[in-house]
């Protein structure tokens, strides 16, 4: 951190989850104090919500190196390296040991609600960098306090943040309103509860976006079908074509996201799912007696719907660091020096450009977005990823800047990263079997992502829920 007399104020991470918990964990193995700030009633309470979800990734990619250490000092016994998690598995046999190992630095209930230099707003210049970080907090009894902080760590992610269904970016017309909003939801279907299953089952679901979120809800749906005669899907995309929305098939080097594609060729085969193309939503009307109708901008309907799921991505909430100068690309809304090493209309998943401190770094000193909120809009994020961010930022604030600038990645090169996964085998690996995939964050096929102190024999490019 920036010499000051509060260098040795804790560092405030801003959210609980993966990325937030490994920030921890490397923040003390560098001798920095944390203190971990969670709107959830609990660690990792985002990916509890989608615990029916399983990830393409095994238990080797999903355990950060640091965390690995701590966690491993305190007995705990890492489970099978080769096993499918499901999100609930992942928040239970890792997130919630790792907080509890981390003890009271870790605070739920804690809903940030701005951070600020003290006593500056981000107009004054006049002794700003020699002021602490005051972090605005709203507990889950309503009452509100603050953190003094000598360095801010948001790892707070886009979960609550939803893309609408709006093909501009915006709502689509009624899409908000409560005859509407009532048969609109914007997470994968767990067919596994009597709720959803009561809600989709007999009942025709548009599922609107062209990631493996949308992949794993058809192929659930599908699922559904075959236990709910009449249950059908519409697959809603904007783009003219199929095409790469299926991954990379038997030659992803995620086997298990490979498998989803396949999975869900073979639902739109069977005729459980009816695809649409070129449709770019503009409203969502009701058609009485609780039906919909999804109309494009050029005119087309989508008629005898019954529910609408929309899975077209996620979006960051940058609104509780106004106060401080960030600087944000204006498409993407990520870090600007990391923009353009991910941004989806060059790069895939296996494209992203190593990168770190140095990459997230603002013009407010001593700030850093991680995970996957520093991919802004961006659907290329991997959990191995975040948890290289935050090894780098931990060593860029311990003032070791050459640890921080050793980065290495190396990410599969086919398939679409992001979405979710939920197959009923979560051990199989081939692509013709049930097998494991993402939940919002996916990870690559090799068991370790980082080489600390190697150079990257690339130049720096590699060969994306990441989570």
């Amino acid at each position: 951190m920036s010499a000051s007399p509060w260098t040795a104020a804790p560092v405030a991470v801003i959210g609980a989850g993966p990325i937030g918990l490994a920030a921890a964990a490397h923040l003390l193995e560098r001798g920095l104090e944390p203190i971990v700030l969670e709107r959830g009633d609990r660690a990792g309470s985002a990916v509890a919500s989608w615990g029916h979800v399983r990830l393409f990734s095994r238990w080797s990619e999903l355990v950060d190196p640091a965390a690995r250490r701590l966690l491993s000092r305190l007995g705990w016994v890492e489970p099978d390296p080769n096993h499918y998690p499901t999100g609930a598995e992942w928040a239970q046999e890792y997130l919630q040991p790792l907080a509890d190992a981390l003890g009271d630095r870790i605070r739920t209930g804690a809903t940030v609600t701005g951070v600020a230099r003290r006593g500056r707003d981000r107009v004054v210049d006049s002794g700003r960098e020699e002021q602490p970080f005051t972090v605005h907090v709203r507990h889950a009894d309503g009452r509100t306090s603050r953190v003094t902080a000598g360095a801010v760590v948001d790892a707070s992610g886009t979960w609550t943040r939803p893309n609408p269904l709006g093909s501009d970016g915006y709502p689509a017309d009624g899409e908000h309103e409560p005859d509407v909003a009532a048969h609109v939801s914007y997470r994968v279907p767990d067919v596994s509860k009597a709720g959803d299953v009561a809600r989709f089952g007999g009942r025709r679901t548009a599922v609107v976006g062209s990631g493996h979120s949308a992949l794993t809800a058809l192929v659930a749906l599908a699922t559904l079908a075959e236990k709910v005669p009449g249950t059908k899907a519409v697959w809603v995309l904007r783009r003219g074509a199929v095409g790469s929305a299926y991954g990379g098939g038997d030659a992803d080097e995620l086997p298990a996201r490979g498998a989803l594609g396949l999975r869900a060729r073979e639902a739109v085969a069977a005729g459980h799912i009816e695809v649409v193309t070129g449709f770019r939503t503009q409203a969502v009307e009701p058609v009485g007696s609780g039906a919909l109708a999804l109309v494009s901008e050029d005119g087309r309907r989508i008629d005898g719907l019954d529910e609408v799921v929309g899975l077209t991505g996620f979006r960051p909430d940058h609104s509780i660091m106004s106060e401080l100068r960030l600087r944000l690309d204006d498409r993407l809304e990520a870090p600007v020096g990391l923009a353009p090493l991910i941004d989806p209309n060059v790069h895939s998943c296996g494209t992203v450009y190593p990168h770190g401190a140095r990459e997230l770094a603002q013009d407010e000193q001593d700030v850093y977005v991680v995970g996957m909120k520093a991919y802004g809009r961006a659907p290329t994020f991997l959990a191995l990823t975040g948890y290289e961010q935050v090894r780098s930022v931990a060593a860029a604030l311990a003032g070791d800047h050459e640890s921080a600038s050793r980065v290495e990645l190396t990410l599969p090169e086919t398939g679409v990263c992001g979405g979710a996964g939920l197959f009923d085998d979560p051990d199989a690996t081939t692509a013709d079997g049930d097998a494991g995939q993402v939940g919002g964050c996916c990870a690559p096929a090799v068991p370790q992502l980082v080489q600390i102190g190697a150079p990257s024999s690339s130049g720096g490019a590699c060969g994306p829920t990441g989570c």
